[in-house]
């Protein structure tokens, strides 16, 4: 999927806010593009009033999905557009077919509440995987949904 190049505008400002400096996760533009431009990646976004509050960044492998990157600003967060964007993420991943979802996060994102009230649930841990800017390393956590049913939040 290639994206118009004022949707990436909108997602690398979403990025700016949404992800902490601290860990490093947030993508350079060049990688957003060259995601896109594969083919198997897809993106969503959330709008608030006349602005982009959020979006999601996926890529799609013969019957799976992986949620790569999910973001929300700072003040728009806690007003469901997590929440719509994991809606709109498990529609897209359905309609390609994809029979289970996955994504990894460090441990302590505070998202995994959320995460789990889609029926996410752990399936493994690497130990150590992220580096903080104060060299303090933090495990990152895998979990997987599987996608025979239609799942909300709170199901």
């Amino acid at each position: 999927m290639i994206a118009p190049a004022d949707d990436i505008d909108q997602i690398m400002a979403v990025m700016a806010l949404a992800f902490d400096p601290q860990f490093g996760e947030a993508w350079t533009r060049r990688q957003i593009e060259d995601a896109l431009v594969l083919g198997n990646c897809h993106y969503g976004l959330v709008m608030e009033k006349d602005c982009c509050a959020g979006f999601f960044l996926s890529r799609f492998a013969y019957d799976e999905e992986e949620l790569l990157l999910l973001g929300v600003i700072p003040s728009a967060r806690r007003n469901g557009y997590g929440a719509q964007l994991l809606e709109q993420f498990l529609a897209g991943a359905r309609s390609r077919g994809a029979a289970r979802v996955l994504l990894e996060m460090r441990r302590g994102n505070r998202a995994e509440n959320l995460y789990r009230q889609f029926h996410f649930t752990q399936i493994g841990v690497r130990p150590y995987y992220y580096r903080s800017s104060t060299g303090d390393r933090l495990d990152a956590l895998t979990f997987a949904c599987q996608l025979q049913q239609d799942y909300t939040a709170n199901d």
